[in-house]
C-alpha cells in the first residue's frame, strides 16, 4: 500500500466522499434526529490520524455484522463518539456490504460458525435457496431454526478481523496520504523559490 501511486489514493479518497454522508444529510435523517446533540460534534467530523483508522474499523464492524443498510449508519453514528471514530468514512465502510457481496458474507459467516464452534447450521441449504430464489418468509425460518448460532458467530469473527486489517490499512494508507500532501508542498515551495530566484537573476 505505500506504494501506490497518487491517483490511487486519489481515487479511494473520491470514492469515501461520493458514499459519505454530509453531516446535514445525516441530522436530517428521522433515525438520527433524536441523537442529533451526539451525533453532531465537529471531532466525530474531522479526519485527523486515530479517528480515520477508528472509522474504518468501527464501519467495518458494524457493516458487516448489521447487514441492514438503516442499522449500519445509525450504529456507525451513535458509535463514532465513544470510540472517537470519523463518521464519514465509517459510514462509507458500510456500503462494502451489499446486495452483491451479503450471500457471499452470509455464507461465509455460517461456515465459519460451523467449523470453528461446532454449530450445526445446514450450509447446503443456503446454497439451495439462494439458487431458488427464496422469500424472505423461506430466509427468515431458515435462520431462526438452525443457521442463527452459527451465522452469529461467524458474523462475528469475520467483523472483528476485517475491522482489525481495515485499521491496520488505514493507519498506512493515511500516513502514506499525509506524506504524499507534504512533499507536494515541499516540491511546489521548493518550484516558487526556483521562479523566484530565476526571475531575481539579472540578464546577462
Amino acid at each position: 500500500m505505500s506504494g501506490g501511486k497518487p491517483r490511487d489514493k486519489a481515487a479511494v479518497m473520491n470514492w469515501i466522499r461520493r458514499n459519505s454522508p454530509t453531516r446535514e444529510e445525516l441530522l436530517a435523517s428521522r433515525f438520527i434526529r433524536p441523537f442529533a446533540h451526539r451525533v453532531a460534534h465537529s471531532h466525530l467530523w474531522r479526519f485527523t490520524r486515530t479517528s480515520v483508522p477508528r472509522g474504518t474499523a468501527l464501519g467495518l464492524f458494524v457493516g458487516i455484522f448489521f447487514l441492514l443498510p438503516g442499522v449500519q449508519i445509525l450504529g456507525v453514528a451513535l458509535l463514532a463518539l465513544p470510540f472517537r471514530a470519523n463518521i464519514p468514512i465509517g459510514a462509507a465502510m458500510t456500503f462494502l456490504s451489499n446486495p452483491a457481496t451479503t450471500p457471499f458474507i452470509i455464507a461465509a459467516s455460517v461456515w465459519l460458525g460451523d467449523s470453528m464452534f461446532g454449530l450445526h447450521a445446514n450450509v447446503a441449504t443456503f446454497s439451495i435457496m439462494l439458487d431458488k430464489g427464496a422469500s424472505v418468509g423461506e430466509w427468515t425460518r431458515w435462520v431462526v431454526s438452525d443457521a442463527a448460532p452459527a451465522l452469529i458467530a461467524g458474523l462475528f469473527v469475520i467483523s472483528l478481523v476485517s475491522a482489525i486489517v481495515g485499521y491496520l490499512l488505514a493507519t498506512v494508507f493515511w500516513d502514506n496520504w499525509i506524506r504524499l500532501r507534504w512533499r507536494r508542498k515541499l516540491r511546489r515551495s521548493r518550484d516558487r523559490r526556483l521562479e523566484a530566484s530565476t526571475s531575481d537573476t539579472p540578464a546577462g
